[in-house]
């Protein structure tokens, strides 16, 4: 037998070059499936917040399609609730333990959720058509109300100005909304409530809490004066239902997704130079024909620059609001993402599926983007 002749004609030791390239916690290795490393990558990731890696996936939780998912106000939780009845409780930060799976709060799908701003409550609205109070730090049920005749499809909390009471409005799809209190000692029966006319698909208040701000069938922003208790104006432009409405860190304008595949962000300040007030149409996120009432953010460490909503299409929009251009399509998911929110505080963008599965990602702080 005889031995292979070595190509080199002698055997070169190569000394490698000293390597300056940060840590290993900040870098990628990006290779295709079955070499053998041949064709790596190591792409160094410029870190932009506390998160162990660029991206997390929190996933395990869910045996169903996750509806809503937000961050509490101080950014270091989160809580998702699903179709499986269920709502689940993360850490944002290292070691990222999902501490908490909050089961029997409903008898059907638990559709959206809402942190209290000034009590360690989870406020849950479900298609069993009740509102339920939740302590977290001992995941008691503290009070559950039948809250409507049908589905209630959404809920938004707020601090009522002057007396330090928190408020809750819920939509259903009776056609009404709601006004409750919050709180541990909160009534069991309704402070107000606004009759639409037709199923009620989303709620948002306003930043003083003197109006609601209500997304219904009939394609409209309906307008209620709290105090007055009634109907002041509607917010027109949509083709297709709102599925959400999302307030501006400012107060002064709301974004709003729809089943059409149009977002639009209307301007609500109490003189509009526009007529419609129809601050920005953004184009990018589709709506699928499951119906999906898709819920949308806004940025907030960058006082409201961005917003995101999710689609059909299995990724994420961010456009910069002010452009109206797409910055970011994220992908990741691998089925319709039907929640986003950005955090409080840092460049961190957080979505949830109809796969089951929820991701935090770092994005660009707003000077960079």
């Amino acid at each position: 037998m005889s031995k292979r002749p070595n190509p080199d004609g002698d055997g070169a030791l190569v000394k490698r070059a000293r390597s300056n390239e940060p840590s290993a916690t900040n870098q990628i290795a990006i290779s295709s499936a079955g070499d053998d490393s041949k064709k790596g990558l190591i792409r160094t990731v410029q870190r932009t917040s506390g998160l162990e890696a660029p991206i997390i996936s929190l996933a395990g939780a869910h045996g169903g399609e996750i509806l809503s998912c937000r961050f509490d106000p101080t950014g270091q939780n989160i809580a998702a609730c699903s179709a499986d009845r269920s709502v689940s409780l993360w850490r944002t930060y290292p070691p990222n333990t999902n501490y908490g799976l909050l089961q029997n709060l409903a008898k059907a799908p638990i559709l959206d959720l809402q942190w209290s701003l000034c009590s360690p409550l989870i406020y849950t609205v479900a298609a069993d058509h009740t509102l339920t109070y939740t302590d977290v730090t001992t995941g008691q049920r503290v009070r559950k109300i039948r809250a409507h005749r049908e589905i209630i499809n959404a809920i938004d909390r707020t601090m009522a100005s002057g007396s330090g009471t928190e408020l809750l409005a819920t939509a259903s799809d009776d056609g009404t909304v709601k006004v409750w209190e919050g709180g541990d000692e909160a009534s069991k029966q309704a402070v107000a409530t606004f009759e639409v006319g037709c199923p009620a698909t989303s709620v948002c208040w306003s930043a003083d809490g003197a109006n609601l701000y209500v997304g219904a069938l009939d394609n409209e922003i309906h307008v209620y004066d709290i105090r007055k208790g009634e109907q002041v104006y509607t917010l027109t432009g949509h083709t297709d239902t709102p599925t959400s409405i999302a307030l501006s860190p400012n107060g002064s304008y709301i974004l709003s997704p729809s089943l059409s595949s149009l977002t639009i962000i209307h301007d609500i300040r109490p003189f509009s130079p526009s007529p419609t007030r129809i601050h920005r149409v953004l184009h990018g996120a589709p709506a699928g024909f499951e119906n999906t009432l898709l819920r949308a953010a806004w940025s907030k460490e960058d006082g409201g620059r961005r917003v995101a909503v999710g689609g059909a299409d299995r990724t994420v929009c961010i456009w910069d609001v002010e452009s109206a251009k797409i910055l970011y399509k994220l992908p990741g998911h691998r089925g319709t993402v039907t929640a986003v929110d950005f955090h409080p505080k840092e460049p961190i963008i957080l979505t949830g599926s109809k796969d089951g599965t929820m991701l935090l990602g770092e994005i660009e702080p707003t000077n960079a983007a």
